[in-house]
């Protein structure tokens, strides 16, 4: 693996998971998977768990619509199912609540909560509830993978085609409009709702050869894929083609460079996956099947770095760089955003 501590995130978790022995019948190390996956003894059934919190967005007013952190409290979760393509069988939850909480408030976040189990085919099988002034909202989904074929975040191999599975980019821009006090009204235009790739995710478990979530973003996506595997990704699509039209105009809004806002570190819960060339023709023939147009974005090669290379832009990006930077300044939004700015310089010099 490709220098995987260099990552403050994954330095962390290696580090509090490192006293724990892993069960003999796991089928993931760490770091592998989106989600953990379980052989059940005596089948041929990989029961695949995850477990999710919304504290962060919730605590810095990110998140501040009761019925969308009740629709991100199941989907966060329900997007790391479909990254290792499993189907959804229901969900646990954690509701950490304010004693005194408004009825219609609760109201509004129990059916954002039912709404994303409806889209997803969850059911909600119980869980735990506590209460605190300070809300959190966490919950543990649980989805089987049937025929035991595994989807990770292994696999991926040279001349690999690189997609994603919809346009990228809209994570990043509603954080931006959020941290940095845009008007409420711009934020909410930009109907941030985004839906977990599950029915992809189980097509894909048939073709992809490796398979991760944007939820931190497309960036430390790609990054984290080029360490585990060993592999480069080479970005040969326009921008235009590669981010979501509200993002192009924020862009613009804020003369700002386009790339940045793949670099997270809140995503939008897209799929980002390599195909192998030999399968690719069978694979978009079932993708339009169910009426889905993922994105080809690029292809992989054996450098391990993260280039896009179009009319307009030829660079590399310091990917690791730019995942560790949030930490670096204490998640404070505008520094982030003042030292991507100049990653960018850095990077139009060179």
């Amino acid at each position: 693996m490709h220098k995987l501590n260099e990552i403050i995130e994954n330095s962390f978790i290696s580090k509090l998971a490192e006293m724990f022995p892993r069960s003999r019948h796991q089928c993931n190390l760490l770091h592998e998977s989106d989600a953990e996956l379980i052989h059940l003894p005596g089948t041929d059934i990989i029961l695949a768990v995850k477990t999710d919190s919304i504290v962060e967005e919730i605590q810095s007013g990110l998140y501040s619509d009761p019925y969308l952190i009740g629709w991100m409290t199941v989907t966060v979760n329900a997007s790391d199912l479909a990254a290792v393509g499993a189907e959804p069988l229901g969900l646990l939850l954690n509701e950490t609540l304010p004693p005194d909480i408004d009825r219609d408030y609760l109201k509004k976040l129990q059916e954002g909560i039912r709404d994303a189990c409806e889209q997803y085919g969850f059911y909600v099988l119980g869980g735990d509830t506590n209460f605190s002034n300070a809300m959190q909202m966490g919950a543990a989904a649980i989805g089987i993978i049937p025929s035991g074929k595994l989807m990770t975040r292994m696999g991926g191999r040279c001349d690999d085609l690189l997609f994603a599975s919809g346009p990228l980019g809209l994570g990043s821009a509603f954080a931006l409009l959020g941290y940095l006090g845009d008007s409420k009204a711009n934020k909410d235009s930009m109907n941030y709702k985004p839906v977990a790739r599950i029915k992809e995710g189980l097509l894909l478990r048939e073709y992809a050869s490796c398979c991760m979530d944007t939820s931190d973003g497309a960036l430390a996506t790609l990054d984290q894929l080029m360490r585990l595997n060993n592999i480069g990704f080479e970005i040969n699509v326009p921008m235009e083609d590669l981010l979501d039209p509200a993002v192009l105009k924020i862009a613009g809004r804020y003369n700002l460079p386009p790339w940045i806002f793949l670099a997270g570190p809140h995503g939008e819960f897209e799929l980002i996956f390599s195909i192998p060339p030999v399968k690719l023709d069978e694979f978009l023939l079932e993708a339009g099947r169910i009426s889905w147009t993922p994105i080809q974005i690029g292809r992989v090669d054996g450098k391990p770095e993260v280039r896009i290379i179009n009319e307009r832009v030829k660079a590399i990006l310091p990917t690791g760089k730019i995942r560790n930077l949030f930490d670096e300044v204490n998640q404070d939004a505008e520094q982030y955003l003042k030292n991507l700015l100049m990653i960018d310089k850095e990077i139009a010099a060179n």
